[in-house]
């Protein structure tokens, strides 16, 4: 029922930016549709691998590995290796989503997915080497990853204290 809901919502603010889009212009609605359907075209078949090849991940990893590494009885352990596999993880979105949907289809505890999850979209390593050590001074890099390494691990606590969402 709530993904229906939110389904509506996001097509009714696509459908809010199309009218203001058409009231400013013919041409500016039709620079968002063909922008729109040339991204859907790109991203399409990508997020389709993604979630395709996550069940696949799910299925072919034994799933004693992920219960017994990352299950919700693995505690601060499992935390930590949600974290650094977190930090390791290559590649956008449709990557780390669909590893963190194989890690809970394969029997992983939700703080940890939870731990995974933060670490990947506040350290992956490869953007701190690829981007922001080539745009900011190393100092600044590391050092805003060193102080944001206790977040995983508060994210992961606090979903043990709130319990599974």
């Amino acid at each position: 029922m709530i993904a229906l809901l939110v389904g509506v919502f996001l097509w009714a603010v696509v459908a809010a930016l199309a009218l203001t889009a058409a009231v400013r212009g013919r041409g500016l609605f039709k620079l968002g549709v063909t922008t729109g359907l040339r991204d859907l075209v790109y991203l399409l078949p990508r997020v389709a691998v993604g979630v395709i090849g996550s069940g696949y991940i799910a299925a072919v990893l034994p799933q004693s590995l992920i219960a017994g590494a990352l299950g919700p009885q693995s505690g601060l352990l499992g935390t930590a290796l949600g974290t650094l596999a977190g930090a390791i993880t290559p590649g956008g979105p449709v990557i780390g989503f669909s590893i963190a949907l194989a890690a809970l289809k394969g029997g992983a505890g939700t703080p940890q997915v939870i731990a995974y999850m933060t670490a990947w979209a506040l350290f992956a390593f490869n953007r701190l080497v690829t981007y922001e050590i080539a745009t900011m001074p190393p100092r600044v890099v590391w050092l805003r990853a060193l102080v944001s390494l206790p977040v995983p691990f508060a994210a992961a606590a606090m979903a043990m204290v709130m319990g599974k969402p």
